[in-house]
């Protein structure tokens, strides 16, 4: 028989935990760890011919949050020859906590770009470069483990 988990429902034999103990459970989960990293995945151009990644460390601890790290971009598209091109650089990631939207600053091969996009299942928007065409981006960030 499997233990209900409704609200107010009570399982027999077992202990309930305090409130105390609960609290500092999740106030122990919650806390911010010495290395708050994330992990970023992503595909850039019409195609999605360019996969980016890149583990990106807060910055600080004051809202809005904001990330930085080295970056790496790899051309995965079909008409790669000689092996794919690979570009290394750096990312700077600004989310609002109560907002479905996410700024970032790219610097690849010495050019910067900008990205604004929203989230849907991932986040969705358009990478502009100086002096270039924006070209979409696609990117899906997890907790880096």
């Amino acid at each position: 028989m499997r233990a209900s988990i409704l609200p107010g429902a009570k399982r027999v034999g077992a202990r309930p935990a305090s409130r105390v103990t609960l609290s500092l459970a999740l106030s122990l989960m919650a806390a911010p760890g010495a290395d708050s990293s994330l992990q970023i995945v992503g595909y850039s151009g019409y195609l999605g011919e360019w996969e980016l990644t890149a583990t990106v460390t807060e910055d600080d601890t004051t809202a809005p949050k904001k990330y930085s790290g080295p970056l790496s971009m790899k051309h995965v598209g079909l008409c790669t020859q000689d092996g794919p091109e690979e570009k290394s650089g750096r990312i700077r990631v600004q989310m609002l906590p109560s907002s479905p939207h996410m700024e970032a600053t790219l610097w690849v091969d010495g050019v910067e770009c900008g990205y604004q996009g929203s989230l849907s299942d991932f986040y969705s928007g358009t990478m502009k470069c100086s002096g270039r065409e924006g070209v979409p981006l696609k990117l899906w960030i997890n907790e880096a483990r």
